[in-house]
């Protein structure tokens, strides 16, 4: 397994120590020794190999630094998880998150949506209220000692249903009085319906806003256009503006999807930053190869390419007092997750559910519709515990792909519902989003070297 990952990005040479997550901006020099080291050699091969490039006392004295960072645990440290995982993996989890999806129905038809234009696998439906307060009632009961829960809006589209989504949010600040738990409410909207009484609402009740949004007119007009074949854009646009003055710096971000169509994706998000937008995300399109519209192996290089050019550009807007939030490129090198969360990702199925407009619990909104997930329902809990079971197993050490990445620790074993999709199983890995991952890791490094 390996314990360092280096690369050379923008003109910067850059050594990630994985276990520890300490990262070393070097010369090359201890660049070159690190290399050596990795490789097996010892002292003297070390200072016989370089000191004609270098100099032998330059080398001594950056051997000399490398050992120093070898002690201290900052470099080819071991892993201190690998044989604690089973500890991690028995304790007793609660459930914290639910997503509800108060309306399987929308009103885009976007090419790309894995929901079936929001019905999942059936027919369109929202979510009564009854449902909603039940499932409200059954987080309660589920989540043990845990106080601060999450519920998430979502659909479809949830403001089809926005008496329901009022309601709910009604019953949750009762139940917090009543159980002492706290209720972070988020939600994940098309913009089409918003209006200034729903958006004073959702900037008041909602914790965190998602705001659906592809970046260039042409191309988020093309895979978001109403049923009718006319593209959203000009309708939404001047809502997120809105919204987005009103909400200031709290959490919201944008959140667009790059497909085939618009490899030049940077394009995009640089579009969505130029309109002032400061918090953005940009998705790769998880799809069949059969779809035209779908990222294929061979779109991994130009794909690279672009984040390169976003954090080359992120950098310099940032030094010159206009920059912005990149989702992808965030990276907390002093926290960030538990150890819990790093090596076995989001929770679903496990912390973190699904639940139809009719009360069925599935592990993750992706996994709705697929009969195989159903774990049960929100009156009577979670009756399918094998299921559970099974998801709660899945970490950084039984997948053989993860086990010899670098990004590990960062992506915490990738999405369990695009494992299934792509090869029914969920022990394997989405090979393509992976190799995305681990140029933003590396893109999201060096980002922090160059700002630092």
């Amino acid at each position: 397994m390996d314990s360092i990952h280096q690369y050379k990005n923008n003109g910067y040479d850059i050594i990630l120590d994985i276990n520890s997550g300490s990262v070393h901006v070097v010369d090359d020099l201890v660049y070159d020794i690190v290399e050596a080291m990795d490789q097996g050699m010892d002292r003297d091969a070390i200072l016989d190999e370089l000191s004609s490039a270098y100099g032998r006392e330059e080398v001594e004295e950056g051997y000399a630094e490398c050992e120093e960072l070898i002690r201290d645990d900052q470099l080819f440290s071991k892993d201190v998880y690998a044989d604690a995982i089973g500890s991690y993996t028995k304790k007793e989890t609660v459930v914290k998150a639910l997503c509800l999806h108060v309306a399987h129905t929308c009103n885009l038809a976007c090419r790309y949506c894995f929901a079936e234009e929001g019905e999942y696998h059936g027919q369109r439906a929202v979510m009564s209220a009854e449902v909603g307060r039940q499932a409200l009632d059954f987080l309660v009961e589920a989540s043990g000692s845990r106080r601060n829960l999450e519920v998430d809006f979502f659909g479809g589209e949830p403001l089809m249903d926005w008496d329901v989504v009022r309601e709910v949010v009604a019953y949750g600040r009762n139940l917090e009085k009543k159980t002492q738990k706290r209720f972070r409410f988020t939600m994940t909207t098309n913009g089409v319906l918003l209006d200034e009484d729903k958006m004073a609402f959702i900037d008041r009740e909602m914790s965190n806003v998602v705001l659906s949004l592809d970046g260039r007119p042409e191309v988020h007009d093309r895979m978001r256009p109403f049923p009718s074949g006319a593209g959203s854009y000009e309708r939404i646009l001047p809502k997120f503006l809105s919204f987005a003055k009103r909400r200031g710096d709290r959490d919201h971000y944008v959140r667009g999807t790059f497909t085939r169509n618009n490899l030049d994706f940077s394009k995009d998000v640089l579009h969505l930053a130029d309109l002032g937008f400061k918090h953005i995300s940009m998705e790769p399109v998880v799809a069949p190869e059969s779809a035209d519209y779908a990222l294929r192996p061979e779109d991994v290089p130009a794909v690279c390419e672009q984040y390169d050019i976003l954090a080359r550009e992120m950098i310099r807007r940032e030094r010159e007092g206009r920059g912005f939030r990149f989702f992808h490129f965030m990276i907390d090198l002093s926290g960030g997750p538990c150890v819990y969360k790093r090596l076995s990702g989001c929770g679903s199925g496990t912390e973190y559910l699904a639940v139809t407009p009719w009360g069925d619990l599935y592990p993750c909104h992706q996994f709705v519709g697929i009969e195989d997930f159903r774990m049960g329902t929100v009156y009577d809990g979670v009756q399918e515990q094998k299921i559970r079971e099974l998801f709660s197993t899945y970490n950084v050490y039984t997948k053989p792909a993860c086990r010899e990445c670098f990004a590990r620790f960062y992506c915490s074993g990738g999405c369990a519902a695009n494992a299934y999709s792509f090869h029914r199983d969920m022990g394997q890995v989405y090979e393509l989003g992976c190799a995305l991952e681990r140029k933003r890791v590396e893109c999201a490094l060096m980002i922090k070297a160059a700002l630092a």
